[in-house]
């Protein structure tokens, strides 16, 4: 298979999603599929670092990307400056990353209900308390892990220097 074949198994719908985490899990029903989300609108060191250590706590990872309205809706109105598409084909280049899902909501948390993750991944920017679908995931016997994020990387970072270049 080439490359690019391969990148475009990797961008799902969540029915197809769930289809192959089906017939995955019974088939080797000890894997751990772990999930995290997010914008990845510019996607910089940072970035790759995280998912390369949320893919380190499993043997699958899964990463819920938020549609361009979505974003829109969360970062303003000069956010996203990739689209979509451009932005899950980049994380599904990345051989950490298993699959990619687009998702309309603000928050994953219908995307949790329906993925069932053993490890539910974020930034340590967050606090267990505040990771969307923590209690979910801990109920269904999976755990909530915290990663440290890259000093001085960050997307918004990056759109701020841009803005002083201009």
């Amino acid at each position: 298979m080439d490359f690019h074949a391969k990148i475009a198994q990797k961008i799902v719908t969540l029915p197809e999603l769930e289809r192959r985490l089906a017939a995955l899990r019974a088939a080797k029903p000890a894997t751990t599929v772990v999930f995290t989300n997010g914008c990845f609108d510019l996607v910089h060191r940072g970035h790759v670092d995280y998912l390369s250590r949320a893919r380190n706590l499993g043997d699958l990872l899964v990463v819920g990307l938020n549609s361009d309205a979505s974003v829109h809706r969360l970062k303003g109105a000069a956010r996203p400056i990739a689209h979509e598409d451009s932005r899950a084909w980049v994380l599904a280049a990345f051989e950490c990353v298993d699959y990619v899902v687009v998702f309309e909501e603000d928050t994953p948390l219908h995307l949790i209900e329906r993925v069932k993750p053993d490890v539910l991944v974020k930034g340590a920017d967050y606090s267990r308390q505040t990771v969307v679908g923590a209690d979910l995931v801990e109920q269904n016997g999976g755990r909530v892990e915290l990663i440290a994020l890259t000093p001085g990387e960050s997307t918004t970072r990056l759109v701020s220097r841009m803005k002083q270049q201009d």
